[in-house]
């Protein structure tokens, strides 16, 4: 039978990682504890921020909790569905449900870019505009950036499922990867595709490319005040808070340039599946340590809400 737009395939299967019953156990062990301990931390980070006064009114760190509850999505959206597959052998996801995920997933990763940006643009000003700050990044400022970021994050790629989801699909129904990807699903469409592919890799690319020059050109005026900075103590202060922001951003960003780095073939597929398991499960993982790490207000904030706990 076929479906409304005449699509002859009502399910895939993603055939996630080719391995063994026992890589696929180990697999499934190690993926389950990543996805607990990403859902732990997040939520630490999350309760300490909102919980602690000090911090709960900065901007810089209501981006942070928003954030860590972005990164809290985004291993959900592809992790749970992962351990299923790996548990349950087969792979089998409907039409609705894999467009769903497909959605939701680079949904999440454009409102990733978009906070990184915002989070880029609180340093620069902190940093390159100290008198000026708390009056330009003011609370409902912050409110606005933050509701900005997840509504166009959520609008961006309406455009491009919609479109994908209206062609025709035959013949295979199976994608090569652990998540529903819009590269896959074209590669399984009914010819002609007309301007699609190109329509979605500019959706993607240019979200990719606009937030991280926005992110690159912050640090480099940062980087020029820091420098400039006439207290050797300013400077070193300055560079403790930008640093873990430019960790999370290399691991993200790093992650997804060299997705499109690699060879044809297998091989090109293989490193794309490596590559996406990074960025949306083993990054969101270490962001949490990056930032507990490296911000002594963090931990501070932690103490003093493990002692109220004690209390």
């Amino acid at each position: 039978m076929e479906l409304a737009n005449g699509t002859t395939v009502q399910e895939f299967i993603l055939l996630g990682f080719r391995v063994g019953q026992q890589g696929q156990l180990l697999l499934l062990i190690c993926f389950a504890a990543i996805y607990t301990l990403t859902l732990a931390e997040n939520f630490i980070i999350i309760m300490t921020v909102v919980q602690d006064s000090r911090l709960a009114h900065l901007p810089m760190y209501v981006l942070l909790s928003n954030f860590s509850w972005l990164e809290m999505c985004y291993v959900t959206a592809t992790v749970p569905r992962m351990l299923f597959d790996l548990a349950v052998p087969g792979g089998v996801i409907s039409f609705n449900a894999c467009f769903l995920q497909f959605y939701i997933f680079f949904s999440l990763g454009t409102v990733e870019c978009l906070f990184l940006s915002a989070m880029a643009l609180d340093r620069y000003l902190a940093i390159c505009h100290p008198l000026r700050y708390p009056q330009i990044m003011s609370k409902d400022f912050c409110r606005a950036l933050v509701a900005a970021c997840w509504i166009l994050g959520f609008l961006w790629y309406v455009v491009p499922v919609l479109l994908i989801s209206r062609l025709s699909f035959c013949g295979s129904n199976v994608l090569n990867h652990f998540v529903c990807d819009s590269g896959q699903l074209l590669s399984l469409a009914c010819p002609p595709l007309g301007s699609l592919p190109l329509l979605c890799y500019i959706f993607t690319s240019s979200v990719v490319l606009a937030t991280f020059l926005f992110i690159v050109i912050s640090y480099i005026f940062v980087g020029i005040t820091l420098i400039k900075a006439s207290s050797q103590s300013s400077g070193i202060k300055g560079v403790s808070t930008v640093s873990s922001h430019l960790a999370v951003v290399t691991l993200f960003y790093g992650s997804v340039v060299a997705m499109y780095i690699g060879h044809s073939g297998d091989s090109h597929t293989d490193n794309t599946k490596v590559m996406t398991l990074f960025y949306s499960a083993v990054a969101p993982v270490l962001n949490p340590l990056i930032y507990c790490l490296r911000n002594n207000q963090v931990k501070e904030a932690l103490l003093r809400l493990l002692r109220r706990k004690r209390m």
